[in-house]
């Protein structure tokens, strides 16, 4: 309540004071929950009574990295907890508010995990039908497939020589898989399929997050391991392993078996507990290839001195870097080849940049983004870490997509993720993105179908057969050219892989499946000259011009790592 008359300092003091109790008794009574990663080799059970001791009470554990999340009502407990001398570090997650009533409209907020600099393909333009004809022998719409042509994952290219084997394990670190699309079902092992997250209806200031949970009778927030109720983990499925069944479109590796390792919120936050467990999940199931085509929210940049920073966040970050490279360690140390996109936010990761998008969830109300400084030493995971394969985007054309991150030393490799904008004069066209699948459900939810079934936005594509029909849609991003990199991967432990041992199946270690990869990528020498400009008509009428450099030769350089991922090369 604001006050009209001034106040002496004496009643002023005295006021602050008589405030002081209520406030701490409101602090101390607000639940928060926070991640937990102990010492390296530390006891859990040590780990469990330095938790209780400092008021916390555990809600999940990784004992194979040893990371728990903790609910608690201590407002100290971070500097509690860490007294005891067995845990590493802590980081807030969120404070945990209070749920929106039923009637609150399910799926209000869809935060498109595209973000920044990437936009939703099919907006303000219709497709264009530019790329031929359906072919006599592929998929009903692989003529729009100009991704897998540019690849050579065909059924002239690699389709002749390996499809995939069935012992051959992808697993899908997203916001979830629809497991019954029809082109995804035949390929997708339900029994392996994992949900590591838990649906948060609001965020520390009450806005909504992934909206309200399951509807009666059960309520629940954890939501089955074949569902997506956001669309960008089916994309990335059926991108890596659609089977060749007369619908739709066909996949990179079309007869390799598809695991869903649900990582995402249906928002399409990625927090830290959900992508380390996925990890793990996947090094001890004998997961072949893992595509992570997101980033570790809240911090695009992670970074353990910048100025920019509180004590308190230098800490959360440096938490998030321990705990997501132990549990990447962990997966590639058991086979696990780790398969990243390189982000859409079109900067250079080997040169000092601004970011003002971090932190983008509110793990204390009132917390917002801001600008900070980034130098080279701050980490975007999982991409950054050495042992994943960070993919950039192409276009049509076979040049970086405007949007692609980039750096040389950065870039592991190159594939199809699509450009909009990839045309003679910068003028859009939808087409330009990949097409892949999409949740029916979904389709149905965003009202973007007719009465007969038929899509009303141009975006969106559906193909029957039998009785039998199914949906896509156009998507664009490095999201989109990681999974196809995936793909090629998936192809190559099946092409040369030995029997799994362990698991059963086959498995191919990761360094010699990064061996092959690169060395039968398609060679892609930097722009002449390197400072390459992207001119882009919106479809606002405004037009945007930017220019980036490409360093390095054409064996490796900082567009294309080293080259455009070919899935036929790698196969012969």
């Amino acid at each position: 309540m604001r006050r009209s008359i001034l106040v002496g300092a004496t009643a002023a003091l005295a006021l602050a004071a008589a405030l002081v109790p209520a406030q701490a008794a409101q602090q101390q009574a607000q639940e928060s929950e926070y991640v937990v990663l102990y010492k390296d080799g530390a006891d859990a059970r040590t780990a469990h009574q330095a938790i209780q001791a400092a008021g916390g009470t555990l809600v999940a554990e990784n004992t194979a990295i040893g990371l728990a999340t903790v609910t608690t009502t201590n407002a100290d407990f971070r500097q509690a907890v860490q007294a005891g001398g067995v845990i590493e570090g802590v980081a807030h997650n969120r404070s945990i508010g209070t749920a929106p009533t039923r009637a609150a409209p399910s799926g209000a907020v869809r935060r498109a995990i595209e973000r920044r600099a990437v936009e939703r393909a099919g907006d303000g333009a219709p497709a264009a039908t530019g790329h031929g004809g359906p072919s006599r022998r592929g998929e009903p719409l692989s003529h729009l497939q100009w991704d897998l042509k540019q690849m050579h994952a065909t059924p002239e290219g690699s389709y002749k020589y390996e499809q995939g084997d069935r012992g051959v394990l992808v697993g899908v670190l997203d916001t979830g898989v629809d497991g019954s699309h029809p082109d995804i079902a035949p390929n997708f092992d339900r029994a392996l399929s994992r949900n590591f997250t838990t649906d948060i209806p609001v965020d520390a200031d009450g806005a909504e997050v992934d909206g309200p949970c399951a509807e009666e009778p059960d309520r629940s927030c954890e939501d089955a391991a074949d569902v997506d109720d956001n669309d960008h983990g089916t994309h990335v499925a059926s991108s890596i392993a659609a089977p060749i069944n007369r619908l739709g479109i066909s996949g990179v590796a079309p007869k390799v078996r598809l695991v869903n390792l649900r990582a995402g919120q249906d928002s399409g936050y990625f927090f830290l507990q959900p992508t380390v467990d996925a990890l793990t999940y996947a090094g001890d199931h004998g997961i072949d290839v893992v595509n992570m085509s997101y980033y570790v929210d809240p911090w695009l940049f992670n970074c353990t001195d910048n100025p920019a920073d509180s004590p308190a966040d230098r800490a959360e970050q440096r938490t998030i870097i321990t705990a997501v490279q132990r549990s990447l360690a962990y997966a590639h140390d058991r086979g696990v080849t780790l398969v990243s996109a390189a982000g859409n936010e079109a900067s250079d990761y080997t040169k000092t940049l601004l970011d003002a998008s971090s932190p983008d969830f509110a793990s204390e109300p009132g917390e917002v983004p801001r600008q900070r400084t980034i130098p080279p030493s701050c980490l975007s995971l999982p991409g950054e870490d050495p042992r994943v394969l960070a993919v950039s985007a192409t276009g049509i054309s076979g040049r970086k997509a405007y949007y692609s991150d980039y750096g040389n030393g950065y870039v592991a490799i190159a594939a199809p993720g699509g450009d909009v904008y990839d045309t003679p004069g910068g003028t859009r066209d939808v087409s330009l993105a990949t097409l892949a699948a999409y949740p029916k459900a979904l389709a149905e939810e965003r009202n973007q179908l007719n009465p007969d079934g038929t899509p009303n936005v141009p975006h969106i594509l559906r193909d029957c057969r039998g009785g039998t029909c199914a949906y896509y849609i156009y998507a664009q991003g490095t999201s989109m050219a990681s999974p196809r990199a995936a793909g090629v991967a998936a192809l190559i432990v099946s092409k040369y892989g030995k029997r799994d041992r362990r698991h059963g199946g086959k498995t191919l270690s990761p360094a010699v499946v990064e061996r092959v990869l690169k060395a039968t990528a398609t060679r892609a020498a930097c722009p002449n000259p390197p400072a390459h400009t992207y001119t882009r008509h919106l479809p606002d009428g405004s037009t945007e011009v930017d220019t980036h450099v490409c360093e390095g030769g054409k064996g490796r350089n900082g567009f294309y790592g080293a080259g455009i991922a070919d899935a036929l090369r790698a196969v012969r």
